[in-house]
């Protein structure tokens, strides 16, 4: 007999707080707030395969992001036995119940997910509990279920951003099994660009077509020196189109410890206006195009991308 999930659909989701004064968002060509593009819940899972490339960091302020520009997001760690989307969010004491509790028939989904404090239109919702596993009956359409029931709920958010744990196994699979969109995040070396073709090439498999990248720790220094490959050369060698790039930022360490989404600092950090960036082009479904025209005026490397791997 197929698994059901019992009491999954919550009787009423917390209802979205009221739209955030005009002066707390910041301008973008003259713009104070982004166009909503498609349908909505709009669930995108945040990717890398590679560990360690700044996936959950990228999650939590695009997330935050949303929830200044008052589009209410549902942030899912998606991390069965290591979850750390709850420390960026500073909601590391206020995770009591999980998807794991709705799935069993614990509590509703409404009782399990968390308000930011500052941010009332953003939500954490965690897989599991930490050290725990998940029953191996909930099967990969565990978030699928979550997915649909928020869906279906009577306030809908406009963003379900599914961080998903490193690796290419169950968690993995499960984690982009509802996934419409994808944010694939990697680095400018090697190692994370190969992890993040394969990943790219099994979303794919998996029907998921609208993949961005988000280009993170780059260094402008030694990408002039040559000595590190340009956002530009990395969107040539992944053949996918730009959400953000990144640049290397001492302030993101500071605020993982602090627990406060890097792009709630006032004023506003390098990397944190370009994840501020970023999360316009994902609601509007644009891409970047500044940074390839302006990188595409720098002399091209003799020999392509195969010449900077054999330096």
């Amino acid at each position: 007999m197929a698994f059901a999930p019992p009491r999954l659909l919550p009787h009423r989701l917390p209802a979205p707080a009221p739209a955030r004064c005009a002066g707390s968002a910041r301008h973008h060509g003259g713009r104070t707030a982004p166009e909503l593009s498609g349908p909505t819940p709009r669930v995108v899972v945040v990717t890398s395969g590679k560990g360690g490339v700044g996936k959950t960091t990228t999650t939590a302020n695009l997330a935050a992001s949303l929830a200044r520009l008052s589009l209410p997001a549902v942030a899912v760690d998606a991390d069965a036995g290591l979850r750390n989307l709850d420390l960026l969010l500073g909601l590391e004491n206020r995770v009591h119940l999980t998807a794991a509790d709705v799935l069993a028939g614990d509590c509703r989904l409404d009782q399990a997910l968390v308000r930011h404090r500052a941010l009332h239109d953003l939500h954490l919702l965690c897989l599991s509990k930490p050290r725990s596993k998940l029953p191996l009956a909930f099967g990969s359409k565990t978030l699928t279920w979550v997915a649909d029931a928020l869906r279906r709920s009577p306030s809908p958010p406009a963003f379900i951003l599914i961080d998903c744990p490193a690796g290419v196994d169950a968690g993995f699979v499960t984690a982009i099994a509802p996934a419409e969109e994808a944010v694939l995040v990697t680095t400018p070396d090697i190692t994370a660009l190969r992890d993040a073709d394969r990943v790219a090439g099994l979303l794919e498999c998996d029907g998921i077509k609208d993949i961005k990248i988000i280009v993170n720790r780059v260094r402008p220094d030694l990408v002039k020196g040559e000595d590190m490959m340009s956002a530009l050369d990395v969107q040539e060698m992944l053949g996918l189109p730009l959400l953000g790039v990144v640049p290397e930022d001492a302030e993101v360490i500071r605020s993982t410890n602090r627990g406060v989404p890097l792009v709630l600092n006032d004023p506003p950090t390098p990397a944190g206006l370009a994840l501020e960036q970023a999360t316009w082009r994902l609601v509007e479904r644009d891409a970047m195009t500044a940074v390839m025209v302006e990188e595409q005026e720098r002399p091209k490397k003799k020999g392509g991308f195969f010449s900077f791997l054999s330096r």
